[in-house]
């Protein structure tokens, strides 16, 4: 049974671009398809989430990493009487806008375009949905509903200050309000998002041996789930042993999130979403006990698996990458294939407009193809 405070897709804002209304899909569904169809989408499959694409098959990539952030906010949104359909759509479409090589290539990026207005990943994914992916007759961009963009835009939070400029042009075209929080929808899948990234990457630092399942036991939480693993299968071989108990630290942050957050939905008293917006506040959260353990998770992942010596000497590696085809492509702008060259000659004279078009080009790389483009294009 959907709450009061759930967005209601018969009562959507609608679409900057009118179009008549599916038969047997609600507005939110047809947004969440669109995405999944999206060319940005399929390309998640070669981009990085922590180990460059290539190292492993067993590795999460971005693709997988959207999906099982999609699973746990639906599950969350349906525990909380909110739209399902909302909540996966922007779920799935929350990293569209990442670069090949994951922050490392943002950080990359954003310092080359530091000239000519930086770059945002959260900026870029709405910059795809509205204007990159060129598919459909009538408009550019996936003609998304206005409840969708705004939960994109902001479901790390009301947006304030300088906004990025991919973000501020969409803003200018549909008022996103982005001075307030989101919709609970859009809540859940930052949140999601956390949960999802805490527990594959402890996976993922363990099957590359970064750390020890030893290790990770003296972390809050972890070493509960192995004590209850080894009291009631004892003798297990160590890789279901690992299994069982990582998945008890996922059901602890699932469990968590929808208690504390059902407590603060009906605490807030608020009866439609447009309360949820106006209440200030975010009222999807984790308890206080569990964040703070949580932090101690980060912190752990930070040290020894994001800044491990292995993985910096391929950020390293592949930030030169970035910084290389930046450089070429904005010496030689007719580098770029044939279809970015029709928006080259619309930029011409404009060096910032050209600097933003290749920034969309490098972005909408895979790890694969970057390394390859590079290869072809860098030799003597």
């Amino acid at each position: 049974m959907r709450a009061p405070y759930a967005s209601d897709p018969g009562k959507s804002r609608g679409r900057l671009v009118r179009e008549e209304e599916s038969s047997f899909r609600s507005p939110f569904q047809r947004d969440r398809d669109r995405i999944i169809h999206a060319s940005a989408f399929r390309r998640l499959k070669h981009k990085t989430q922590v180990f460059v694409e290539h190292e492993g098959d067993n590795y999460r990539t971005r693709l997988t990493h959207s999906i099982e952030v999609g699973q746990v906010a639906r599950t969350v949104a349906g525990a909380l009487g909110l739209n399902q359909e909302l909540t996966e759509a922007v779920a799935l479409a929350h990293d569209l806008g990442h670069t090949p090589f994951g922050h490392t290539g943002e950080d990359a990026l954003h310092a080359l375009m530091a000239p000519y207005g930086g770059f945002d990943h959260n900026a870029q994914a709405i910059r795809i949905v509205t204007s990159l992916e060129r598919h459909y007759a009538e408009f550019d961009g996936l003609n998304l509903t206005w409840e969708t963009l705004e939960a994109i835009a902001k479901h790390n939070g009301p947006v304030t200050g300088e906004l990025p400029w991919a973000l501020a042009e969409c803003n200018a075209a549909i008022d996103l309000e982005l001075h307030t929080h989101a919709s609970a929808e859009a809540q859940v899948a930052a949140l999601a998002d956390d949960i999802a990234y805490n527990n594959h990457d402890l996976h993922d630092g363990l099957r590359a041996g970064l750390f020890t399942d030893e290790e990770i036991t003296a972390l809050p939480i972890i070493g509960d789930a192995y004590a209850e693993v080894d009291a009631r299968y004892p003798g297990l071989d160590w890789n279901r042993r690992r299994h069982e108990a990582l998945r008890r630290v996922f059901g602890v942050m699932v469990s968590d999130v929808i208690d504390t957050s059902r407590a603060r939905l009906t605490e807030s008293g608020a009866g439609s979403v447009e309360e949820i917006r106006a209440l200030g506040r975010p009222v999807v959260q984790f308890s206080p006990e569990l964040w703070t353990d949580l932090k101690q998770i980060r912190d752990f992942l930070f040290r020894r698996m994001y800044r491990a010596p292995s993985v910096m000497v391929i950020r390293k590696q592949v930030a030169v990458v970035v910084e290389e085809l930046f450089d070429l492509f904005l010496r030689d702008p007719g580098l770029l294939p044939e279809r970015w060259l029709h928006d080259l000659a619309r930029a011409e004279g404009d060096e910032t407009a050209v600097a933003r078009i290749i920034s969309d080009y490098i972005a909408g790389m895979t790890d694969r193809f970057a390394l390859h483009e590079h290869e072809r294009l860098m030799k003597p």
